[in-house]
């Protein structure tokens, strides 16, 4: 039988695998709501993309790879997340959040670096997608998201200082340093026609998406600094010449005894473009009706996309917040539009890289600043700083982290600081706190009685783990005299083994000090882990451990007048089993829960 039953257990299990990994492919009712309105589809693509060829070529030049590498990443990661992920409306290419991870990669490990952390990334998310762990990505703090998108924010500024002065790309690793440098050179050669270029095109960018967001300013304004730049090509460094084409990158390019050394960087990635897609996802939820993404099969698309995208020259994608608005405001039904918004793009790569090799970079970064600020979200920021004292800390120590160091650091210190300030929280509210010993509701002539016979009762309520247990040894040692403590653990909600070694030592130390020690209320998964970590075993042996209060009152009561019996004759305190007690006690720890005495 338990053979067949393991053998049963091991087909359910496989069979839903299976299910699991079909789910994960395209369905068929992802392409009958392209049959519904696949002309406004088109139209929303041809929309997205206008939007997205300029963010395409900025965040291609502020990754380190040029802006070829951003319309690859734009049409191939486009149209794979399109056909693939888990969202119907989701428009996916290079972000500037991605850039500030790779441009450490670059300048540590070259162009090949990036690739290879980019196909690691890839797999890293088909891992996430079939184990099933899209639920729970989305699990990061809200403060430490906000700080750290503010300061990616920072980063991308400090980032385009080069472009901003016209000045070629620096050497520093660290974007501070990299600003500086770049301030210095200007303030010795200052050239403001790049400036005044940039400062102009993030205004008017930031002002038309205020006030006529259905214009799309980003590409105009690229579009008229590339004519104004005509009259001045001495002054406005371009883009430079493009390769036209596709070009496939070969997997003997890439290095892969650098895999250990890229890890970090990778698991960074993987975790941005888990974390981005899934929040993007949701918001394209809340803006349409009827729309509900599968969070595990947007991982597999990220996860394919990310994949590709490096083997034709493409930096790491995620899901864009931006773009998928513009995509559902222009009308979007289905996964036409996103897969339409990377075939324009792909046109233009085949037959429009003379156009863009044109545009100066200061517009780019004109572009980027605006994209900045648009991304800070100033309203949520203020009132997490003025909410709670941990969201604020979280959110300020992560912002100043992912500014000064990198993402990678600050995401973790971020989630390190927020547990630890969450357990510091939770073992505040643990208590422990002596409690009436009313055998009846409203007999308090018994509570005196109980308290005149010297027998108290104690009752953890909430978690006892490492965070409380110090705190917890030291209340109950601190018990004034009595000759009975009745541990009432029924609202015990927690136990780790850490605070099962404290209760042991707590009760050892009591029965040093001659008070004796019941137990009641405990519960069974409770029950288990003391098992386990053989504590306070002696009460179970000895019958010290019951279902209720009221059982563990009875016996206290008749250990208790046994002693004031024994003492006249023998002068000594005579040792009392359960017995010898007046009341029926339980030699092992019940299922049942402390209800009658709590």
């Amino acid at each position: 039988m338990t053979t067949k039953a393991t053998v049963g257990a091991t087909r359910a299990a496989a069979a839903q695998t299976a299910r699991h990994l079909r789910s994960l492919l395209p369905q068929r009712a992802d392409w009958e709501a392209v049959k519904r309105s696949p002309g406004r589809d088109i139209i929303a693509g041809v929309t997205v993309a206008v939007v997205a060829l300029p963010l395409a070529l900025a965040f291609g030049v502020a990754s380190g790879l040029g802006a070829q590498a951003g319309l690859m990443t734009a049409i191939i990661a486009g149209a794979l997340a399109a056909i693939f992920g888990g969202s119907n409306l989701q428009v996916s290419g290079p972000t500037g959040a991605m850039t500030v991870v790779l441009v450490p990669v670059v300048y540590r490990f070259g162009v090949e670096g990036v690739l290879l952390t980019g196909l690691m990334a890839g797999v890293m998310l088909l891992i996430m997608a079939v184990s099933r762990m899209g639920k729970y990505v989305r699990l990061l703090p809200t403060s430490l998201i906000e700080g750290f998108t503010a300061g990616i924010a920072v980063v991308i500024v400090l980032q385009q200082f080069p472009n901003i002065f016209g000045l070629a790309p620096g050497n520093e690793e660290k974007v501070w340093s990299l600003a500086w440098q770049s301030f210095l050179e200007f303030i010795a050669a200052p050239n403001p026609v790049p400036v005044i270029f940039a400062l102009v095109v993030a205004a008017v960018i930031l002002i038309g998406a205020r006030w006529m967001p259905i214009i799309p300013f980003t590409l105009i304004m690229v579009v008229v600094a590339t004519a104004a730049a005509e009259l001045m090509p001495w002054a406005l460094p371009r883009i430079g010449e493009l390769p036209s084409g596709f070009n496939s990158v070969s997997l003997a390019f890439f290095d892969l005894n650098r895999m250990g050394d890229l890890l970090p960087s990778a698991l960074a990635i993987a975790a941005l473009a888990a974390l981005e897609s899934l929040l993007c996802a949701t918001v394209a939820d809340s803006m349409s009706v009827g729309e509900q993404h599968d969070p595990d099969r947007e991982l597999f698309g990220q996860g394919l996309a990310n994949l590709v995208a490096p083997m034709f020259g493409g930096v790491p994608a995620t899901a864009a917040i931006a773009r998928t608005a513009v995509n559902v405001r222009a009308g979007a039904r289905s996964r036409l539009a996103s897969v339409s918004h990377a075939a324009v793009l792909a046109l233009i790569v085949l037959f429009g890289t003379d156009l863009v090799s044109k545009i100066p970079l200061a517009a780019l970064a004109g572009v980027l600043l605006a994209v900045s600020v648009q991304m800070i979200e100033f309203g949520s920021i203020r009132a997490l700083l003025t909410s709670t004292r941990t969201d604020a800390v979280v959110l300020l120590l992560t912002f100043a982290v992912t500014v000064a160091i990198d993402l990678v650091t600050a995401v973790v210190v971020g989630l390190a600081v927020a547990v630890l300030l969450i357990l510091r929280s939770i073992a505040k509210s643990a208590k422990l706190e002596q409690v009436p010993l009313e055998t009846d509701p409203g007999d308090s002539a018994k509570e005196r009685s109980l308290l005149a016979e010297r027998i108290v009762a104690y009752r953890l309520d909430g978690p006892l783990f490492f965070g409380v247990a110090h705190r917890f040894l030291l209340e109950l040692t601190e018990v004034a005299t009595v000759d009975v403590v009745i541990l009432r653990m029924s609202r015990l909600t927690t136990l780790d083994a850490t605070g099962a070694r404290i209760l042991d030592d707590a009760i050892k130390r009591l029965e040093k000090r001659g008070i004796i020690v019941l137990a009641s209320g405990v519960q069974p998964e409770h029950t288990r882990l003391l098992r386990g970590l053989g504590v306070a075993s002696h009460l179970r042996t000895m019958g010290r451990v019951f279902p209720d209060t009221p059982a563990a009152i009875a016996y206290a009561r008749a250990l208790l007048a046994e002693k004031a019996a024994a003492k006249p004759r023998t002068g000594s305190i005579p040792t009392v089993t359960a017995a010898t007690a007046a009341e029926p006690t339980v030699a092992e720890p019940p299922d049942s829960s402390d209800q009658r005495g709590s």
